[in-house]
């Protein structure tokens, strides 16, 4: 009955914690009360209330900063997975946050075989590598690596990498992304994940792979994305005839 009875009290705070944000009690960036003051505010344990919490700030609610306590967080970042005339930035922009893309790498690789298999190539073919990181206000909130035929964009720039790769490849290279197929998974953060997104270890994230085709049908981007999940969040557009 104990078991069940601490499971209810957790649901409970979590559950009221949230109701308290999205009400307006907390605001963003408020510091909540400390788990002291909530175990009295819930008749509760400790270890209820710091299970609620950490649960919490896995999911985005809250964030907790060393010596200062706990706060509510910035509203994530939303972003769409289906036709969209808005590419990131702008998509962040219309939220009234400020985004940004870093360049980490960018360079020719030859096709192994998983590649001939994404891309439709040969074995061996030039494939430019682009691995960026996405940020909005100066936070990471996306880690990605692209990758793109040479034939289809030959000689993309540090300059485009570091802006919307569609834009570029209609406005330079007069190729238009015209469907493009998306996986999504869930996963955990391994020790790449957690430097380039700057989260911890085991932070659940959203991993998108996709496939990007023009008005030619040819395969013209895999991309590999990798989203912070208490940073993102994503609405699934649907048309029907």
């Amino acid at each position: 009955m104990s078991t069940n009875k601490n499971k209810y009290q957790y649901a409970y705070v979590k559950k009221q914690i949230i109701k308290n944000i999205e009400n307006g009690k907390y605001s963003i960036n408020e510091k909540i009360p400390t788990e002291h003051q909530l175990c009295e505010m819930f008749n509760t344990s400790r270890v209820t209330i710091r299970k609620a919490l950490d649960q919490l700030v896995l999911e985005g609610y809250l964030v907790k900063r060393q010596g200062s306590g706990t706060f509510v967080a910035e509203k994530k970042t939303r972003q769409t997975l289906s036709y969209t005339a808005h590419q990131f930035k702008e998509q962040a922009k219309l939220q009234g946050k400020n985004p940004d893309i870093t360049l980490i790498s960018l360079n020719v690789i030859p096709a192994d075989i998983f590649l001939q298999e994404q891309l439709l190539i040969n074995l061996g073919d030039p494939v430019q590598r682009i691995e960026r990181v996405r940020k909005i206000d100066n936070s990471p909130v996306q880690y990605e690596i692209s990758y793109i035929p040479w034939y289809i964009a030959p000689g993309i720039s540090s300059q485009n990498a570091e802006n919307s790769i569609y834009k570029t490849l209609e406005n330079s290279f007069n190729v238009t992304v015209s469907y493009t197929t998306k996986n999504l998974n869930i996963m955990m953060a391994d020790n790449q994940l957690s430097f380039y997104l700057e989260c911890q270890l085991g932070l659940p994230c959203f991993y998108i792979t996709t496939i990007a085709k023009d008005d030619k049908d040819r395969r013209i981007e895999f991309s590999k994305a990798y989203f912070r999940g208490d940073k993102n969040d994503f609405t699934i557009e649907r048309s029907f005839p």
